[in-house]
């Protein structure tokens, strides 16, 4: 869903050349900026390496919620799964900017009580020991959905589809507790562009850094 409006908000960004998706289906987007790689397997990228230099950026969108997941599994596709991809991105790219898509609550310290949050701080804490121009690791807490973009979660829809009419009540009341999908992308693309005031960023950063592309 986060992925779906990076995509859109780069799109139609004058100052975006050149958008490669890669993904395990093909997004169904069509722009001449787009050009789209399927990819089955995310944690294998030798085949495809040669087509992953020259980009100013990467907005790591990709995750799943550990809800009912084995603990192995969810830092196999957590952990492992980010690091596969950005340390052949350090590698193959010296100036680029890494976005990743974390969560509020996450715990830096990796020594909480929430699984899912140790994880994701170690995840976070990986990324910025890569060798990348500059690392960012963006906190949303709850996200709304905008211009007709879907979660691919069955559960996620049916909830936005019960909150829908008061999610825009509820974002004026706890601007700092709600974003959209659209200021996710336009403060990725800031913070890609022009850098941002720290590597970790909740929730009220992102919305600052949103301001920022207006």
């Amino acid at each position: 869903m986060i992925g779906q409006g990076v995509l859109r908000e780069c799109l139609r960004d004058p100052d975006v050349r050149l958008v490669q998706t890669v993904g395990r289906t093909a997004t169904s987007v069509q722009n001449p900026k787009l050009k789209e790689i399927v990819q089955p397997d995310l944690f294998q990228y030798a085949a495809i390496e040669q087509q992953l230099s020259g980009f100013d950026a990467c907005f790591f969108c990709l995750g799943v919620a550990s809800a009912g997941m084995k603990a192995a599994d969810y830092y196999h596709l957590t952990y492992e799964l980010t690091l596969a991809a950005a340390e052949t991105l350090a590698r193959l790219n010296s100036h680029v900017t890494f976005i990743y898509v974390s969560g509020s609550g996450t715990d830096s310290s990796e020594r909480g009580r929430m699984r899912w949050a140790r994880v994701k701080g170690k995840t976070e804490n990986a990324l910025l020991h890569l060798p990348f121009k500059a690392a960012y690791m963006f906190r949303p807490g709850f996200i709304q959905p905008l211009h007709g973009i879907q979660s691919r979660t069955p559960l996620y829809r049916f909830f936005y589809t019960l909150t829908g009419p008061v999610l825009p009540l509820l974002r004026r009341m706890l601007p700092n507790q709600i974003l959209t999908t659209e200021q996710l992308g336009l403060a990725m693309l800031v913070a890609a562009k022009r850098g941002a005031p720290k590597p970790l960023l909740e929730a009220r950063d992102i919305r600052a850094l949103a301001r920022e592309s207006q």
